[in-house]
């Protein structure tokens, strides 16, 4: 398992690390609270919040109703605060 300070740590690798537990985990939300707690627990720390990531940049894409109900439908049962949340992750999740 990897261990360092929080710069040394990536999405992958901080998500592996819990994937065990994720399985139980009902949002993604609930993922990263199991994910963090092993670490606490296994005397690491967490990577720190992506404050100096801030999101300014931003990308508009044209759905048709039946489109954006199946997105916002899907992002809501998958534990996602909002529907830019889901297709982000979604799209980021394509391009790994």
């Amino acid at each position: 398992m990897a261990t360092g300070t929080a710069g040394d740590w990536n999405c992958q690798a901080f998500t592996a690390m819990a994937r065990p537990s994720l399985s139980a985990s009902k949002t993604p939300r609930d993922a990263l609270a199991v994910a963090v707690g092993y670490m606490i627990e296994e005397g690491q720390k967490p990577p720190a919040p992506a404050q100096a990531g801030t999101r300014t940049k931003q990308v508009n894409v044209r759905l048709t109703a039946e489109e954006k109900v199946l997105l916002e439908t899907t992002a809501k049962q998958k534990g996602f605060q909002g529907l830019s949340d889901f297709v982000r992750a979604a799209a980021l999740e394509l391009v790994k």
